[in-house]
């Protein structure tokens, strides 16, 4: 189902404030922008894949892995305050204007260590089904109700942000997801014409949580590295290369 006129953009800025270098920073024995590289290696052409940068070293990193880094993000386009969607449009605008148009753009998060192509196709089938979709992105359920989320007030007490959820039963409410912070999935107009996830018809893919970690902290780069250990052996170092399509296990 994954369509070869789709523009794969990975958005990899050079620097992170809560873990420094995160993007390039090695976990079970890779950096961590090559984990949801190798995901998708053996399914698309390297030349459908743009990886936006600011960073010398990612460029490096991608081109050893035989990935064409065009550009250089600008500036404007690589501060803490510039959103995915902006540095994502530049780079469709890009790839449009000097090689060839799109039906589709995936975006792509660096830090998706546990990303699978399978959820990919499985996204491409939701979008392409119902032509009202605009974009498909991958959610989890949050482990604890959020309808009875709490806050410390100006007294340093707890409340309850809603109140009126405190006597209703879990069970009443209705599921709360959040963003598995992986990919999206999206026309390549709706990019185009500067839509946001506010503005646009998205449809949510369900994954286990067992398959997500969102690292924003050091503890969560403890969390990364326990699932990537279970999900590879320990002994396995990976080989592989783009543009020759080689995926190689050297024990």
């Amino acid at each position: 189902m994954y369509s070869n006129s789709t523009l794969v953009v990975v958005p990899a800025r050079g620097n992170s404030k809560r873990v420094q270098n995160k993007n390039s920073l090695v976990i079970h024995g890779q950096p961590m922008i090559y984990w949801p590289l190798m995901a998708i290696s053996e399914n698309i052409n390297p030349d459908g894949i743009i990886i936006s940068t600011d960073s010398e070293n990612i460029r490096l990193l991608s081109e050893k892995k035989g990935l064409d880094v065009p550009f250089k993000r600008p500036d404007y386009l690589s501060d803490d305050h510039t959103g995915t969607f902006e540095v994502v449009a530049h780079a469709l605008s890009w790839f449009e204007r000097n090689i060839r148009p799109v039906d589709f753009v995936l975006t792509i998060y660096p830090t998706a260590i546990l990303l699978n192509f399978d959820d990919i196709e499985a996204a491409m089938t939701l979008l392409v089904t119902d032509e009202r979709t605009d974009g498909v992105m991958p959610i989890v359920t949050y482990p604890h109700p959020i309808h009875r989320a709490l806050f410390s007030n100006s007294d340093e007490f707890l409340e309850m942000f809603q109140p009126a959820n405190f006597e209703k039963r879990t069970q009443d409410f209705s599921p709360a997801y959040h963003d598995a912070g992986q990919f999206y999935l999206f026309k390549s107009e709706i990019v185009r014409d500067g839509y946001s996830l506010a503005k646009a018809n998205i449809k949510g893919l369900l994954l286990d949580r067992d398959k997500v970690v969102d690292i924003d902290t050091p503890e969560d780069l403890k969390i990364a590295q326990e699932k990537l250990r279970k999900k590879f052996d320990d002994t396995v170092n990976y080989d592989w290369n783009f543009k020759n399509k080689a995926w190689v296990k050297n024990f």
